[in-house]
C-alpha cells in the first residue's frame, strides 16, 4: 500500500523573510538556507550585470 505523502505533490519551498522558524525541521532549514543562497547569488549577478551596463554607458557617454 503506498503512503499517503508519497501520492501527494511536493510544496513548492518557499521563505518569507522574519517567517516564525521554530516549526521547521533542520531538513527544512537546510532547504530553505540553500534557497536563499541560490537567490543571494542571482542577485549578485544582476548587480554585476547592471553595473558592467551602466560602465559601458558611462565610458560611452565620456568619449
Amino acid at each position: 500500500m503506498p503512503i499517503e505523502d508519497e501520492d501527494r505533490p511536493r510544496k513548492k519551498i518557499t521563505h518569507e523573510i522574519g517567517q516564525d522558524l521554530s516549526l521547521l525541521s533542520v531538513e527544512e532549514l537546510t532547504e530553505r538556507i540553500a534557497l536563499l543562497n541560490a537567490e543571494v547569488d542571482r542577485l549578485k549577478e544582476a548587480m554585476t550585470k547592471r553595473r558592467a551596463s551602466k560602465d559601458a554607458a558611462n565610458a560611452f557617454f565620456k568619449s
